[in-house]
């Protein structure tokens, strides 16, 4: 099994002398920064079941308290920053600046996540209905149990914590495999949550590749929330078939940002090349497609080359942004290069010659066939395809020509909204670029490829919750339908009022 993209690789790039330990690399300078070990599929089940005999007193906590113990643990992360950033760093190679928004965002989802579960969660009353008016209904959101979370290496705090953070809020406790690229941030968040929460070891950690994964769908967990390629989330999901054990699945996109005539032309070119470009363009929201109108098309791609030909990647401090983490990509990036020039298409910025493992410079392409692998595959990468359109009607047309459905971008005055509501993608920004992530309280997730289920939000604690639906007596009433001693006109009664009260 191979990685694309953010899935999981089956076969180590570098172990030590033990068979059972592998090592974490800094990819700006291939210097082994952790060893750590490789969870069998015992090793798994046996942390599932710790996890699980710890998971009722974690429950029974109540929401507020739990509440006191992840802000305990909030304040922790607040204080540390500089310390779980330098992890980030050295095993992503990102800029610190970047690890460091990373985590600004993890405290702010962290504190949303336990500040409303309550409200979000708890039981409720809800309508009895007129047949059954003698009921009380309620309903409430129960945890799942224990929850398998999948994590990839791009964003190696934020993304998996977008179910971490939730997923321990409504009671579960939680099983966090992390990317075998990032495992020392997977480490340092567990022991983190360890420090400030000793007493309710309810996060816990298995570290590996594919099999570790796979074991962990296997493992009896309640609910995985995988976070990963497209390819990788399919078999994540047919491990989970074998025990029905229901999937959260996030995997990648092929975002685009739509350039409308009376857009702000500035903030929109700024928006997509630090869409595009922040993280080495290795953001599953990120912009790796533009489609302007034709009245503002060569205006907005001289802004788009004027800053995008500016950047520099590195491994120093100053560097705009730093390596593609994991090898392999450098050779999809190539690929999707190579094909877009040899199919026509244009090189605005940069072009085969920017491909320097492990660092890519900035490269922007215009007038590249809509059928090429530039266009139609998640590059991730720092790159960009600038498209002319005649309208935004086409610009619409072809944001949803794709099998994904992420996220996007719209940049119009009047319109906006408008045309947010016509793409097929989970979320999208209008007049700003992925601000949709940084807000808690919405949700989190695509459609088609881009996979299924939420993160973050209402939606996101719900989603690693059992919805409970409770009736009550309140009290017997003449007409008791559900009754084999019922008499002959109790349901001709039923029909008569049914067709009074609902049926005009």
């Amino acid at each position: 099994m191979t990685q694309t993209a953010r899935g999981d690789v089956e076969a180590p790039s570098a172990t030590s002398a033990d068979p059972a330990t592998f090592e974490s690399i800094d990819p700006r300078t291939g210097e082994v920064v952790g060893r750590h070990p490789i969870h069998d599929a015992a090793e798994v089940e046996a942390r599932v079941a710790a996890a699980r005999a710890a998971q009722e007193a974690w429950a029974e906590l109540g929401f507020s308290g739990r509440k006191q113990r992840l802000d305990a643990w909030r304040k922790l992360l607040a204080k540390r920053v500089d310390e779980l950033a330098g992890v980030i760093c050295a095993e992503t190679g990102k800029p610190l600046d970047d690890a460091r928004l990373e985590l600004v965002l993890v405290i702010d989802h962290l504190h949303w996540a336990a500040s409303n579960a309550e409200k979000v969660l708890k039981r409720r009353k809800v309508s009895s209905g007129v047949l059954m008016v003698n009921q009380t209904a309620t309903v409430e959101y129960l945890p799942f149990g224990v929850i398998g979370v999948i994590g990839p290496w791009n964003y190696p705090a934020f993304t998996p914590m977008g179910s971490i953070a939730y997923a321990l809020a409504a009671g579960n406790a939680v099983v966090f495999k992390p990317s075998e690229l990032t495992p020392g941030v997977g480490q340092w968040l567990v022991d983190s949550f360890a420090e400030a929460v000793p007493e309710h070891p309810v996060l816990r950690l298995v570290t590996g590749f594919g099999e570790t994964g796979a074991a962990l769908c296997r493992s009896g967990v309640d609910k995985v929330a995988f976070t990963g390629s497209t390819a990788t989330g399919k078999r994540v999901m047919a491990s989970c078939a074998e025990n029905l054990v229901p999937v959260l699945v996030e995997c990648g996109g092929k975002d685009a940002l739509i350039v409308d005539a009376d857009a702000d032309l500035a903030a929109a070119a700024d928006a997509a090349v630090w869409g595009a470009m922040s993280n080495a363009g290795q953001t599953c929201i990120g912009v790796e497609r533009v489609y302007a109108v034709d009245a503002v098309a060569d205006r907005f791609t001289e802004m788009i080359r004027e800053r995008a030909e500016k950047l520099r990647p590195g491994g120093e401090p100053g560097a705009n942004f730093g390596p593609i983490t994991m090898p392999s990509q450098v050779d999809v990036i190539r690929r999707h290069i190579d094909d877009a020039l040899e199919r026509g298409g244009r090189a605005l910025v940069g072009g085969q010659h920017s491909v320097r493992p492990p660092f890519v410079e900035p490269v922007v392409l215009a007038d590249v066939p809509e059928d090429s692998l530039a266009v139609t595959e998640e590059t991730f990468g720092p790159t960009i395809v600038v498209q002319r359109v005649r309208d935004v009607d086409e610009a619409v047309t072809r944001t949803n020509a794709t099998r994904y459905g992420l996220g996007a971008t719209v940049f119009s005055r009047s319109r906006g909204a408008e045309l947010a509501r016509r793409l097929r993608s989970g979320m999208v920004a209008v007049n700003s670029v992925v601000a949709f992530a940084g807000v808690p309280s919405l949700p989190f997730g695509g459609v088609g490829d881009s996979g299924f289920g939420r993160i973050h939000g209402a939606d996101g604690l719900r989603e690693f919750t059992r919805p409970q639906s409770v009736t009550r007596l309140r009290y017997r009433i003449p007409l008791n339908p559900m009754n084999f001693g019922r008499s002959k006109g109790t349901i001709r009664r039923m029909v008569r009022l049914i067709k009074l009260v609902r049926g005009r």
